[in-house]
């Protein structure tokens, strides 16, 4: 499957594609990041016939993740693809079949549920959605040949790596002003650049911000364009008002513009927030019985690998007791 499994696997998977029409599991998880793969072991552990519906980048945003060093278990570290990897490795153990495709229907208003996901139409007693959140991007033809080579989307995830260089944060929000707050730890500099000469940041967090000596913040501005050979070396930044064009050095580019959980697909099926993020009522359910949520795409806080895995295996235990309550049987 894709870069995360051996050949005979996916061959496996792809065989049996119509014989999962029709088919009916315990529990299907749609997505599968660490909190789809975690509540899978958790599942199948405990003899729940489960299926993952992967998405069409099995892994989800680790797979873009060069070095994780703050994953427990790991004291040299390990890239976000062999993490994902291992995961899955120990989901399938157990007997957790996987799908590689994104799910376009589902509905929630009959018993037993239903999934469609291309050719893919199966049913279940309970769903975990799991399909986690994207960060915004700054949609600039440059950034994706930079991701993972300088170009960030978590400063706490990524941080440690820039010791002593000149960092850039683009965002004018709360986000913005923590990671940069956060990255003063490591970095020799930190610039704030944004499209406005105001923050929408709370004020406590500009106080700190103006007060840390090592950051500085460049106003009405955008980044346009990221050099480098092999990794983030000159930001060009264009000034928003006068058309001014500028380079300045920088060895490391944060995006701090926001995220966009992946919950379109469930837009009238299950309650979502004013962000669009799943609303989660005691723990990990969500308002429609039998459908619960983990990781990223209910969590707008933290969204880190160990909380979305830590919510996973929350929500697993959620659903075997659910199950055992009503004793709903395959």
């Amino acid at each position: 499957m894709n870069n995360l499994a051996n050949e005979s696997g996916r061959n496996d998977i792809d065989s049996k594609l119509e014989d999962y029409t029709g088919n009916h599991y315990d529990v299907i998880i749609i997505g599968s990041g660490p909190a789809g793969y975690t509540a899978s072991i958790y599942t199948s552990r405990a003899k729940l016939k489960t299926l993952i519906i992967s998405g069409t980048l099995p892994g989800g945003q680790l797979m873009t993740t060069t070095e994780v060093e703050n994953y427990p278990g790991f004291p040299s570290g390990i890239t976000g693809p062999e993490l994902m990897m291992n995961m899955q490795q120990q989901s399938e153990r157990f007997g957790t079949k996987i799908v590689i495709d994104e799910v376009t229907e589902v509905n929630f208003e009959n018993r037993p549920f239903k999934i469609i996901a291309g050719s893919l139409t199966a049913t279940a007693d309970s769903v975990l959605i799991s399909t986690g959140a994207s960060p915004r991007k700054l949609g600039i033809p440059s950034e994706m040949n930079f991701s993972g080579k300088g170009v960030s989307y978590c400063a706490t995830c990524d941080g440690p790596f820039f010791r002593n260089q000149d960092i850039v944060v683009v965002g004018g929000g709360d986000t913005a002003l923590e990671e940069a707050t956060f990255l003063t730890k490591f970095g020799k500099s930190v610039k704030i650049v944004h499209r406005r000469d105001v923050l929408r940041a709370s004020k406590i967090l500009q106080e700190r911000a103006f007060e840390n000596e090592k950051i500085e913040f460049i106003w009405n501005s955008a980044v346009v364009d990221i050099k480098g050979d092999n990794k983030v070396s000159m930001l060009t930044l264009k000034n928003l008002k006068t058309g001014e064009v500028r380079t300045i050095e920088s060895g490391g580019l944060f995006v701090a513009i926001g995220h966009e959980p992946n919950t379109s697909v469930f837009r009238n099926k299950v309650d979502l927030d004013d962000k669009g993020y799943i609303k989660v009522y005691g723990n990990t359910r969500t308002n429609i019985e039998g459908v619960f949520a983990a990781g990223d795409v209910h969590d707008h806080r933290y969204r880190q690998a160990i909380t979305a895995a830590g919510f996973g295996c929350m929500a697993a235990l959620d659903i075997e007791r659910w199950l055992s309550e009503r004793k709903v049987k395959p």
